[in-house]
């Protein structure tokens, strides 16, 4: 083992602690911890912005995000999704009382495959949940149209891609709505958090969420329906009014290590990771590198790197349709495309502050 530091594959960003405690100020001073304050509310406001989206509900994290988000749409029946994404994904499909059915990705950018998509639908079906992948953005106008043809929801797992935009168009305005995570690995984090996003304005959604993430109350007599508890408190709220201020910064220095990256691995044969369009501003969310037919392999390349105190990581590995939980239900097999990148993808450390002298280390270490 090296001696050299530990590289981990993300740091949380954080802003000035100073930043942070002239906010905690008020927190102290008015007592109000949680329960959609003063902080909870600005940073909607502030989001709905940045985002350029039609409305925001806040959550706890990007999971009770989602999971409220398919309550509120009133689905049944199967969900189309893809096998090649976080846990999450298709827990909150499950939670639901709800039938994930998997749909393979495609080799280009690991997004769900739009060209079997539609052989996938069923009288079953009630809507396809895709998930932008790294911050690749699903082929979204394909989507919509095989969705509208077939009468179906569509709500994207938008956790890897905030403040991306595609032709001049926030991400999250695409589908019927759309989910963000704000966990503390994302390029912007409320500590925990998360939100839901719609394209125009959604009053009726936004109501259903509130009141879902809120034990369905809706003043100090009346309890109109039966919610949850996924309220984002104070806190977290004003961590996210704190780093929002830096966001373009931080995306800015990723922009920057993602170029380092490529200037080394770019032009390598066997090593592969997708090309951000030039109609796609990107956040530089992760730094995902397929080794296909390289000189060493996958899970070899993770090993030289763990010697050295690097921690790459294999993400997203098994799909999930190889989890223990699923795979009683699901044959991997059936989606080989996810199959064969879970076996050949490894995430590089990627955050703003990594030193692009050590970018240039761990890469003599995947080229050694």
């Amino acid at each position: 083992m090296s001696d050299s530091k530990i590289i981990n594959v993300t740091r949380a960003s954080l802003p000035p602690l100073s930043e942070y405690e002239e906010l905690l100020q008020h927190i102290w001073d008015t007592a109000w911890l949680t329960n959609m304050g003063e902080y909870h509310e600005t940073l909607r406001a502030k989001l709905q912005d940045y985002l350029k989206v039609g409305s925001v509900q806040l959550f706890v994290n990007g999971h009770s995000a989602l999971e409220f988000l398919l309550q509120a749409m009133d689905l049944h029946g199967e969900v189309i999704t893809t096998p090649f994404s976080f846990a999450s994904t298709t827990h909150a499909i499950v939670r639901n009382g709800l039938t994930p059915v998997f749909c393979d990705i495609n080799m280009r950018d690991y997004t769900i495959d739009v060209d079997q998509l539609e052989s996938l639908i069923t009288e079953r079906t009630s809507a396809i949940v895709p998930v932008h992948v790294y911050g690749n953005i699903c082929d979204v106008h394909r989507i919509q149209k095989i969705a509208d043809r077939h009468h179906l929801k569509v709500i994207y797992d938008a956790a890897h891609t905030f403040g991306e935009e595609l032709d001049g168009q926030g991400v999250g305005t695409f589908g019927d709505a759309s989910m963000f995570s704000f966990h503390a690995t994302k390029v912007f984090n409320s500590i925990e958090g998360g939100a839901v996003t719609t394209g125009k304005p959604d009053p009726a959604l936004m109501e259903k969420l509130y009141k879902l993430k809120n034990f369905g109350i809706l003043g100090q007599e009346e309890v109109a329906s039966v919610g949850g508890n996924g309220k984002m408190n104070e806190f977290a709220a004003a961590m996210g009014l704190c780093n929002l201020r830096h966001v373009d910064e931080y995306i800015a220095k990723r922009k920057l290590v993602f170029e380092r990256y490529r200037a080394h691995l770019a032009d390598v044969p066997g090593i592969t990771f997708p090309e951000i369009p030039s109609n796609v501003k990107s956040n530089y969310a992760y730094m995902p590198v397929r080794f296909h037919d390289y000189t060493y392999t996958r899970d070899e390349i993770f090993d030289r790197l763990k010697a050295e105190n690097i921690r790459a990581r294999k993400y997203f590995y098994p799909c999930i349709n190889a989890y223990s939980c699923y795979q009683d239900h699901y044959d991997v097999k059936d989606t080989p495309h996810a199959l064969l990148v879970s076996q050949e993808i490894l995430t590089l450390p990627m955050y703003p502050d990594l030193a692009l002298e050590d970018v240039d280390r761990i890469c003599s270490i995947i080229l050694g």
